[in-house]
Formats: structure tokens, sequence, C-alpha cells
């Protein structure tokens, strides 16, 4: 079993979903390494992939946190927060459009709507972004990002004209695309913009972004059909509008991410990274692996969605590729030991191994975790 060298430990690792922030896993982690392991040096570097936490992970890594009002994802106002340093701006669209910000967690398949993750946008571009790294996961929409293009200056008309309501079902009665009002600053080069998202699905069809998520936001069958529907309409109708392009960006990767906006941001001329690689390049995570003997990743559950660019996946790949050794800690462990290795984690710690009861686990999560952490220091630091 390969152990630390001097015992510099780098704790990388995501949220634990419904108990702990990225923040809170390290500090859990480093105090159970530093129970078992009293010399150990420690350095924490949240990270995320994207999704929901993403600004929170930025923050603790040095980037200043700025809060606005926007539109929440059924009209609702909210507080989001995006992070700035320099020119430099981390949008993540589940702080205004995400599934947390559905009043008493109801979820509204087909009318909820990505507006404020558009009123963001905006807000980190008034602050003076030039660079816009633009987090998508954990949305409660399926709107193709219509809404998001509406904050912007859009307009979604149908047959007679009128705007067209909030959500993805509406779009069904898109007949006309007007982009004249389109805030200039997007999709002209002069805002790189970065979609960072952690899914390569395309728009529509058997692997779009009704058919595989939209049962996650609340979507029957029913739904799904009619969300994948109103999506092909809405790609045909902005292929009139802007050319045959928008027909080729549907189906690229990263066009369904977050109920399609990943598609929108496409189209505003978005570069598409996997999430993961883009926020340790934020985060700094090369200088920090550099000093790292050991390092500790981890996230809820490691589980088949954990190889597909999972943040557990790319911290152990750009450890692996550095020759420094990966241990992982996690709530719930569905992986085979071979599936750890073959994505360069040596072992992981389950917080299921010391309590298997998941309710006990997930209210306990902080003390189960600085226990697991003890372990884990026995096992490779001691």
């Amino acid at each position: 079993m390969e152990t630390a060298r001097r015992g510099h430990v780098l704790i990388a690792a995501d949220k634990f979903k419904g108990s702990l922030t990225a923040v809170q896993v390290a500090e859990r982690v480093a105090a159970g390494l530093r129970r078992a392991a009293p010399g150990v040096a420690t350095a924490a570097l949240p990270v995320a992939d994207g999704g929901d936490g993403t600004v929170a992970a930025v923050v603790a890594a040095g980037f200043e946190r700025r809060e606005v009002r926007v539109t929440g994802p059924v009209g609702n106002p909210v507080t989001a927060a995006y992070a700035m340093r320099g020119d430099t701006a981390v949008v993540e669209m589940a702080e205004a459009s995400g599934l947390q910000r559905l009043p008493g967690g109801t979820p509204t398949p087909l009318t909820a709507s990505t507006h404020g993750s558009g009123e963001l946008l905006r807000a980190a571009l008034d602050a003076g972004a030039r660079t816009v790294v633009f987090g998508v996961g954990g949305s409660a929409t399926t709107d193709g990002g219509a809404g998001m293009l509406a904050a912007l200056g859009a307009r979604f008309l149908d047959a007679d004209g009128r705007e067209l309501g909030p959500g993805g079902g509406a779009l069904g009665a898109l007949e006309s695309v007007d982009l004249s009002g389109l805030d200039p600053r997007v999709g002209d080069g002069t805002v790189e913009l970065v979609l960072a998202s952690d899914v390569d699905n395309p728009l529509t069809g058997p692997s779009g972004a009704a058919a595989v998520y939209g049962p996650q936001k609340g979507a029957t069958p029913q739904d799904v059909a009619v969300l994948d529907a109103a999506l092909g309409r809405y790609a045909a109708v902005l292929e009139r509008a802007v050319g045959p392009r928008a027909e080729g960006l549907a189906q690229a990767p990263g066009a369904g991410a977050a109920g399609g906006l990943g598609f929108a941001a496409l189209l505003l001329g978005a570069r598409f990274r996997a999430g993961i690689e883009v926020l340790l390049e934020a985060v700094g995570f090369e200088a920090e692996l550099r000093r790292a003997d050991l390092v500790i990743t981890g996230e809820g559950s490691l589980d088949a969605q954990t190889l597909r660019g999972k943040a557990p996946a790319g911290v152990a790949a750009a450890a692996a590729a550095a020759g420094v050794p990966v241990v992982a800690v996690c709530g719930r462990l569905a992986l085979s030991a071979e599936e750890l290795r073959g994505a360069g984690i040596g072992r992981a710690y389950p917080l299921a191994a010391v309590e298997p009861d998941v309710a006990r686990s997930i209210a306990n999560a902080g003390p189960l975790l600085e226990r697991v952490a003890e372990q884990l220091a026995h096992d490779h630091l001691t």
C-alpha cells in the first residue's frame, strides 16, 4: 500500500451532498488526520465539478463572493452568488436556477426557467468580467437556456408575435426568435465564456436533456415527451435565426447540460470543457499538488457517475499524472476495488463502513468522517 513519503497531505474533495459542504469535508478530514498523525501537514483545496458548490469552492481558494438578487426558477426572487478574481468570474447556474431554489422543493418541470441564470451572468459582465466560467449542473430547469437568453435580451415569440411564457413546455409553441436585443457583450468574442460541465449529453433524443435528466426534476414520461419535442422545435427555430450551426451545436457534447442551458451557452460562443478540469485550474490545484505526498479526494457517493467526469475522478487523474498517490473518502461506496484503481484511487474509506444506517450516517457525517480520516491516517501516514 502506497503511503505519503513525508506526510504533506492535500485534501481536495467535493461536498457530501445533503450533509457537508466541500469546505466542511476538508475541515473534518484534517481534524481526523491530526488526531492520528499529529505532525502531518495538510492543505485544503475544496473542489467542485461545475455543479452546485462551485462558487463556494473557488471562494475558498481566494475568489471574492458577490451576491445579487435574481429571479428563481419559478419566478420567485432569490439571492444568488457568483465569484470574481481580477477580471475572471465564476457563475454557478444552480445558484439562480437550481433544484435548491424551488420553493418547498416542489418541482415544476414544464415551467421552471433559467432567467435568473442569465441575470447572474449579466451581473458578472457588469462587474467587468472578461472571462466567465459558467458552471452548470444541479438545475431545476429544462428550458434549453431560453430563459437565460431572454434575460440577456432575446425574445421568443409564438405565431401571434406574443412572447412565450417561462419554461421548456412553452417552447412547443415557439414560432420565431428575435436576437436583435441580445447583450452585445456575449457572442462577439470580447468575453471568453467557458461552459464547465460534467455531462456531455446532446440537447435532444434518448440521451438528451429531457430524457436523461427530466425525471430527476419531476418530469413524468408524458412531460419528458413534451419537453423533448419542445427542445427540438426550439433548436429548429434557432437554426432559422442563426444558421445551420445551431443544428450541430444541439448535438454537441454539453448541449444537454443543465436542461439544455449548455446549448444556449454554446450558441453564445462558449467553449465546452470538463467542469473539474476548469475548476482545478481556477483554484490552483497544480501548484498545491507539487507539494503533496498524498491526495485525499472524495464526494458523498462514489459510484458509476463518479467515473463520468465527477470531481474525484478529475482530481485522481491529475494526481496520477504527477505520480502522487490518491485515496478517497465518501459516504457511500458503490465501486469495486478494480474500478477505483482504474480511476487512479488506491483505496476508498466510506462512512458506511462505520455507520451502515444511511439516515444516521447523513445526520452524523462530520464526526464519522473524522473517524474515517483517523483510520486513513493509520494506514497511510503512520
